[in-house]
């Protein structure tokens, strides 16, 4: 994840990494000892946590368990979908 994404790049990136995650979890429920599917899910979890710091970063939180720290609650000042949010 090398060239910049705008918003809708990085959504849909951290939508299929995503999915990608809960498919190997869902494989390694039923293969626990396939150390392949493993190290698969470590690998796209890092690029999930990279594409939600990179969004974060350039677009704000996408929910509020990812709430910087501070002493003001903006989570609802942030614009709404309805008025142009893109969340």
């Amino acid at each position: 994840m090398n060239t910049p994404m705008n918003q809708e790049q990085l959504l849909r990136r951290i939508d299929q990494v995503s999915f990608a995650l809960v498919d190997a979890q869902l494989f390694l429920d039923t293969h626990p000892n396939d150390e392949e599917a493993i190290s698969y899910y470590r690998k796209q979890a890092v690029l999930r946590q990279k594409a939600m710091q990179m969004y974060e970063e350039q677009y704000g939180p996408l929910n509020a368990d990812f709430l910087p720290e501070g002493t003001h609650w903006d989570w609802v000042t942030q614009p709404w979908p309805w008025e142009g949010g893109y969340r």
